[in-house]
Parts: structure tokens; C-alpha cells; sequence
């Protein structure tokens, strides 16, 4: 009975006070941190040139074609930064966006298919987990796509849960199906074929597992295919049509060959995603395996069997990643509104009848191990991430590690007075303000994972018309805070398929990049300190101006006028070398000129 007056409660003031809050702490930390290497600088700045040169059908990364993923997230971004301008908050703004509507998606859906009590605890579940309150604050792919999955997922349940049949052509049931009609087409538009294969597996192994081939025929695949088709046929087209190349490379390499091969250089063994799976879902691991458990229940009276479907989805992502040839922490992530709803599912009925504060106890363990272990954590420090980052960070870990034991510490003395409700949501915040922590201490490391400081010392310095070089390496985030676009030098990676397409925007060697440098009045070149060693003792014509462990920016200015007698060359007076001294460890060197 107190969790009924609870859930009373809940629905009036209190629960919109809960969402305001929630929605302050979600959104309010976007433009707190740098963006990160390679990730974040890459999927700024492909939007940033679709606002600058207006060409929003063909994706361009530093100027070359880059066909590895679909154009939404792009189109998104750019909408933001041509509305709100350039800055971290609009680059990380959709990911934040349908990951912050992901919750609500997730709590109304669970609260429609399980009850009103399961969907509360379910959109806390998601909401404290750890990997996708982490995924929904940096700027990758990984979370829009996710979220367009896992709505699809819930609007197939949604349509399927009076036990809708071939006769049954209700408005609501042909709503919810056509709904994940569309949500798969932006899935696919937000990362490829993944958006249709993965659900399609799904119901076919749901079929097969219930003996219900009629499902097959209830989602209504003719006309769900016309639809998506309509919605993501126009771009695959027209991008095809301008660029030839476009299709081989997406579909077969992007696809085939990423998911069978070694060839992107992500491998990891089979069980890689076991620990991701069990970090991420922090705080919830006591409520993992019975969440899962409670998806083989079969509900009497009710033809679908919208748990069932949840799990296969899980599960069958879970085991289709780990197969992968390629794979990367955030893969696994559609995953986690289903197992949120599966966790709200068991939690619900768990705490109507037994106690629930032993699932505080993993929180509390893992919150205390932390800060034992936090001093530790200077143990990392390398040549290229000084030591002096690592105890900076510190702080926040310490302020992450104790909301977690504090969450924990809460939610157990909640659930031992009968509060199960009040205690999901303490422990839910507990993981939330886990999750910030480590996030937002990241930005410790931001001076030598981001090119933001470098490019701060030099920007006002660079002249538009300036050559500018990438030599021998690619710093993702430079280009973004320069505004501008780099010449690739001896370096190709992801960008290889685009050079080749356009190979007069590269130079091969370093041969032909000395060549050039000597051939021109004024550059500029991003290298690393190796290269710049190596350059250095060929005499070749260039001034250090700013550099940290990773990155030395130099240029090659015009003769300088003649000097009164005896006057020297006083390094201090080089541009902007009062400002690259302000800018964190590394940065302190910002003039050295090599002989020529």
C-alpha cells in the first residue's frame, strides 16, 4: 500500500519537479567539457562544412569525402550550429537530445506494455545507467541511432499488446506500427543497414520462438518497407547519383566487410562486451540477471508477449556485436532501453513483495572501492598525459565515487522503510551523478585529448588564405576550433577512400610536403614532436609557435625586416605567445626557430 500512495504522489507536482530537475542536469553540462579526440572533433566538424560551403547532400571530413556513415546526425548538427551557432552544447546537442527522450520513451512505453509503476522504475533504471547517461553527453552516432532502435522496438510492442490480429486494423495498432516504420528509416539514416537488419532478426526469431508466423505478417512489412523506403531512399539516391562511388563503399565496406574482417582495426575477443555490459548498466547489477529472467515469463491470455520480445531484442544485439570483426564499447547500446524496461518489469513486482534494499548493495560497494582506489589513479600518467592531469581529475572522481556510495547508501535505508519507489530513484541518481563525475573530470585530460587550447593560442594568427598542414597525422578536433580545413600530409587512415577520390587534396610524403613548404611565403603545419624533430634537422624553414605532449604547430613566415644591430631575435615577442603560455601543461614553449 505505501508504494501505491507513492505512485500517488508521483503523478502530481512531485514527479514534474523530478523531470524539471532531471532535464536541468541532463542538458546543463553540454558546453562544460572539450571535444574529445576522435570522435567529437570529427562529427562537428563534418556538419561545420556542410553549414560553411551549403553542400548538405555529400558529408566532407577536412574538405576529402567521408562515406562511412549516414547524413542525420549531420543534418541535426548543422541545423544547430546555423540556429544556436558553433559550440560544444549545439555539437553535442542531438545525441543529448534522443538520449534525454530516450528515458521518456522508455518510461512511457514500459508504464503501456508492464504498468505505471514498472514505467517509473524503468526510465530511473535507464536514466542512472551509467554507459547511456555517458553516451548521451559526447558526441558520437552511437546514441541517436540507439534511440531510433529501441523506439522502433517499443512501437512494434506497443501495436502488438491487445494481441492484435490480421483482422485487427485498428487506428492505434496501424499508429504504432507505422511509427516504427519510420523510427527504423531514421535509424537507418543515422547509421546504416543496422537499422532495419537487427529488428528484422528480431521478429523473425520471436516467430520462431512462439510459433506465431502470423507476427511476420501483423507488423505489416509491405507497406512498413514502402514507408522506409520513401523516407530514406531520396538521400542513398541522390548521394549515389553525385557520387558513384558512394554506394560500394557504404554498403559493402561499411557493412560486409566491417562486421567480417579485422580491416578497421577494432577487434576485440567474444567477450568484450561482458564487462561493458556490466559497467554500464552500474547501478543495476543485482537487478540484471532477474531482469533478463523475467523476460522468459509467458503471460497467460495474451497472444503477444511483449517481454519475450524485449529479450530476443537484447540478447540477440548482445551476441550479433560480440560476433562482430569490429567492435567499440557504445555498440551494445541499443540494448539498454530493453533492459531498463525488463529491470523495471522485475523491480515492480519485486518490491510488492519482498524488500528491495539489497540492490543498493553493489552501489555501495563499487561507490566505496572508488574512493579507495582514486589515489591510485595517477598510476595512468604517461610522457603524453602528464601526471599533474591525473591528480586533477581526481576531484571529480572523488565527488563521482561518493555520490554513488551515498545513492547507494540512501536507496538501502529507503527500501529497509518499505520506500521501494523513493529508493529506485535514489539509487538511480546515485549512478546519474556517477556517470557525471566521471565525464565531466574528463576535461582534466581535455588540454592533450582536444586540440581546443592549441588552436585558442594560434587562431587569431592564421590567415585564412594560409596553407595549412596535417603532417604525417590528423588531429580530429583542430579543424573545428580553427574553422577551417587542413591539407593531409603522409597520413590516410579513415580518410584513405575520400583521398583517393580527390588525391590532389593530399600530398604523399614528406618529400613532397618539404617541396611545398619551401615553394610557398607563408604556412602553417600541425605536427607531432617526433616529425618535428625530424624536420627540424633538415633545416627546413619553420617556427615553433605553440605545443603540448602531442602537438607542435609551427609556421613559416616572410623574411623578417632588418633589425636594428645587436637587437637579437626575441622569441617573446612572436604572436600570441603570451596566450599559448595560458594554456595548460606543454604549453609553455611557444617560439623556438629552426636554422635554416
Amino acid at each position: 500500500m505505501r508504494d501505491v500512495r507513492e505512485l500517488r504522489e508521483l503523478r502530481r507536482g512531485p514527479l514534474l519537479a523530478l523531470l524539471l530537475i532531471f532535464a536541468l542536469a541532463w542538458f546543463g553540462t553540454l558546453e562544460q567539457r572539450r571535444l574529445i579526440n576522435p570522435d567529437e572533433g570529427r562529427y562537428a566538424e563534418i556538419p561545420r562544412e556542410m553549414v560553411v560551403t551549403g553542400d548538405w547532400l555529400t558529408p566532407r571530413l577536412n574538405g576529402i569525402k567521408y562515406f562511412e556513415k549516414p547524413a542525420l546526425q549531420y543534418w541535426a548538427t548543422a541545423t544547430a550550429f546555423t540556429v544556436f551557432g558553433e559550440h560544444h552544447w549545439t555539437a553535442r546537442l542531438w545525441p543529448a537530445l534522443t538520449g534525454f527522450v530516450g528515458v521518456l520513451a522508455t518510461a512511457f512505453a514500459t508504464a503501456r506494455l508492464f504498468g505505471l509503476q514498472a514505467g517509473l522504475i524503468a526510465g530511473a533504471v535507464l536514466a542512472g545507467s551509467v554507459l547511456w547517461n555517458v553516451i548521451g553527453h559526447v558526441n558520437t552516432l552511437d546514441m541517436g541511432v540507439s534511440f531510433f532502435l529501441a523506439s522502433a522496438v517499443f512501437a512494434i510492442c506497443l501495436g502488438q499488446r491487445d494481441g492484435a490480429s490480421l483482422r485487427d486494423d485498428s487506428h492505434e495498432s496501424r499508429r504504432w506500427t507505422d511509427a516504427a516504420w519510420v523510427l527504423l528509416a531514421f535509424a537507418i539514416l543515422s547509421k546504416g543497414l543496422i537499422g532495419l537488419v537487427l529488428p528484422a532478426a528480431t521478429v523473425v526469431v520471436y516467430a520462431l520462438w512462439q510459433r506465431d508466423w502470423t507476427f511476420i505478417l501483423r507488423i505489416r512489412p509491405l507497406r512498413g518497407l514502402l514507408i522506409l523506403l520513401a523516407i530514406t531512399a531520396p538521400w542513398f539516391i541522390a548521394v549515389s547519383l553525385a557520387n558513384p562511388e558512394f554506394a560500394h563503399f557504404f554498403f559493402i565496406h561499411e557493412h560486409f566487410q566491417r562486421f567480417l574482417t579485422k580491416a578497421h582495426g577494432r577487434y576485440q575477443p567474444m567477450w568484450y562486451f561482458i564487462p561493458i555490459l556490466l559497467l554500464g548498466m552500474l547501478p543495476w547489477l543485482s537487478s540484471l540477471l532477474p531482469g533478463l529472467a523475467a523476460g522468459f515469463r509467458r503471460e497467460a491470455g495474451r497472444r503477444f508477449q511483449p517481454q519475450r520480445f524485449l529479450l530476443i531484442w537484447a540478447v540477440l544485439v548482445f551476441i550479433f556485436f560480440s560476433a562482430s570483426g569490429s567492435k567499440l564499447a557504445s555498440y551494445i547500446l541499443p540494448i539498454f532501453p530493453a533492459l531498463a524496461a525488463l529491470t523495471g518489469l522485475h523491480l515492480a513486482g519485486y518490491a510488492t513483495s519482498r524488500r528491495i534494499e539489497w540492490h543498493a548493495l553493489p552501489a555501495v560497494v563499487i561507490g566505496g572501492a572508488g574512493l579507495i582506489l582514486v589515489p591510485y589513479v595517477t598510476g595512468l600518467a604517461s610522457e603524453k598525459v602528464p601526471a599533474a592531469l591525473y591528480e586533477a581529475y581526481q576531484p571529480w572522481l572523488y565527488a563521482g565515487s561518493a555520490a554513488l556510495l551515498l545513492g547507494g547508501l540512501a536507496a538501502f535505508w529507503l527500501g529497509r522503510q518499505g520506500r521501494s519507489v523513493a529508493a529506485i530513484f535514489a539509487l538511480a541518481f546515485g549512478g546519474f551523478a556517477f556517470g557525471q563525475g566521471f565525464l565531466l573530470g574528463h576535461d582534466s585530460l581535455g588540454s592533450v585529448n582536444s586540440a581546443h587550447d592549441v588552436a585558442a593560442a594560434i587562431r587569431s594568427q592564421v590567415p585564412q588564405d594560409a596553407p595549412f598542414f596535417s603532417v604525417d597525422t590528423y588531429d580530429q578536433s583542430l579543424q573545428f576550433y580553427l574553422k577551417r580545413t587542413t591539407t593531409m600530409v603522409a597520413y590516410r587512415d579513415e580518410l584513405g577512400f575520400g583521398i583517393d577520390q580527390e588525391p590532389q587534396k593530399f600530398i604523399p610524403d614528406l618529400a613532397g610536403f618539404e617541396q611545398t613548404w619551401n615553394a610557398v611565403p607563408v604556412a602553417w603545419a600541425l605536427m607531432s614532436p617526433t616529425t618535428w624533430q625530424e624536420l627540424n634537422k633538415k633545416g627546413l624553414p619553420m617556427t615553433e609557435v605553440v605545443r603540448d605532449t602531442r602537438r607542435v604547430i609551427v609556421r613559416k613566415s616572410p623574411p623578417p625586416s632588418p633589425r636594428p644591430e645587436g637587437g637579437g631575435d626575441d622569441c617573446s615577442t612572436a604572436p600570441g605567445a603570451a596566450s599559448a603560455l595560458k594554456n595548460g601543461p606543454g604549453l609553455g614553449r611557444p617560439c623556438a626557430r629552426a636554422k635554416p
